[in-house]
């Protein structure tokens, strides 16, 4: 029986986060992950100056800055004929340096190989079909996911870094509602020769959904939107025959002046990937001793405020930290949800307030001309949605020695 003092369930951002880190600080890590990499994702791929810290922290700094799309400079709004843009905002103490964005095929196997690096034991591609609690902790039933073997191990704790959207066995993936006209998917693609301003990252605002573009690695401006499914069922009934992402970026091209310049000569790279439904919201619960919620399984802002991994990766820093500052896990469990709430709930509302002004067409006509005369609205907006807060604040955990001395 393989025993560790956690298992990591998603590789992800957050998983992977959480597991260099648990790694480095001497316990005993298993990270389980469905997908074999690289692999893409709906994602906005963007991580803000706010990682900078974390990114030192963990090693992947340098590599981060050289392997990513160039420096975001600032924001912007495209919505109809209006093309707005302002200066991003900046953290204090790193003034001098914006955010990047890397593609997750990039990111994410970095995250693992410097987990692997630093001891943690890789499960991949697996999935986690069975989960029981045993006196001693958690009893996990793995089926890998190319030749069908099953592998049980246990581990005193679990961590939750997987996704939101997908479905499994696990009670934290369960089963989706019935489908509802507003429920919001995602879709994202990868192109070349696009003639978006270097730098800039704009808010798409369109009726019906909200999306974002930035230039990743490889000399690549990535693509991600989303959009109601109501409005998408009616796109699709006017364009029979169109796949779906063609169809939503068409009506992004009709709707968005900025878009429809940039885009003229772009190429898309490979299929369009779609995913959904989105449901932003909160998800830490107060009654699962023992286990960890990280990323999206902790809590899901709007893709329209970019934060997506920013808070992903943050939380495996506040998760790491809670665990640190005292032997007593119930307590780490509660320090943390309290500074998961701190740092996040502010940016979830944030981002609820901007994406349902730019799904609704008359309040963005409404806004516009405002915006227009007063583009540092934009640069409050992002502030807002936590473009310039600051969680990790050291280039190291203030409990790393304390940390390193203690074992579960």
């Amino acid at each position: 029986m393989n025993q560790y003092d956690f298992l990591v369930i998603g590789a992800g951002p957050a998983g992977g986060t959480a597991t260099l880190l648990l790694a480095r600080h001497g316990y005993r890590v298993a990270l389980a992950e469905r997908k074999a990499f690289p692999r893409k994702k709906v994602c906005g791929e963007y991580l803000s100056a706010t990682n900078l810290p974390l990114l030192e922290s963990l090693g992947i700094a340098s590599v981060f800055r050289t392997s990513s799309g160039p420096e975001v400079v600032s924001v912007g709004l495209f919505a109809g004929e209006s093309i707005v843009t302002c200066p991003i905002p900046r953290p204090g103490g790193y003034a001098a340096e914006g955010g990047r964005a890397l593609s997750r095929e990039a990111l994410d196997p970095l995250l693992v190989s410097r987990g692997v690096e630093a001891g943690a034991t890789v499960y991949q591609p697996v999935s986690v079909e069975g989960m029981e609690r045993i006196s001693t902790g958690f009893r996990c039933r793995l089926v890998h996911r190319e030749n069908k073997s099953v592998e049980t191990i246990e581990a005193k704790q679990l961590v939750l870094g997987h996704g939101s959207w997908e479905v499994s066995g696990l009670p934290s993936q369960p089963a989706k509602d019935k489908t509802l006209p507003d429920d919001l998917l995602g879709f994202k693609a990868h192109f070349f020769d696009s003639t978006l301003d270097r730098g800039l990252m704009p808010l798409l605002a369109y009726p019906g959904g909200y999306g974002g573009m930035v230039e990743v690695d490889r000399e690549r401006m990535s693509l991600s939107c989303c959009i109601k499914r109501g409005k998408l069922d009616e796109l699709r009934r006017q364009n029979p025959g169109r796949n779906a992402g063609d169809v939503v970026l068409s009506h992004i091209v009709a709707s968005c002046r900025g878009v429809r310049e940039s885009m003229e000569s772009a190429r898309i790279e490979g299929d369009w990937l779609a995913a959904g439904p989105i449901r932003p919201q909160i998800r830490l619960r107060d009654d699962e001793p023992g286990i960890w919620r990280v990323g999206n399984a902790a809590g899901e802002a709007h893709p329209a405020v970019a934060e997506g991994i920013s808070m992903a990766m943050q939380s495996g820093w506040l998760m790491l930290n809670s665990i640190a500052g005292t032997p007593d896990t119930e307590r780490a469990q509660m320090a943390y949800r309290q500074a998961w709430r701190a740092s996040f709930a502010p940016r979830l509302r944030a981002s609820r307030f901007i994406a349902h002004w730019a799904m609704r067409s008359w309040t963005v006509r409404a806004s516009v001309p405002l915006i227009r005369r007063f583009p540092g609205l934009l640069q409050w907006g992002a502030s807002l949605s936590g473009k310039d807060t600051r969680v990790v604040r050291e280039t190291a955990s203030p409990q790393e020695s304390r940390a390193t001395s203690y074992r579960l």
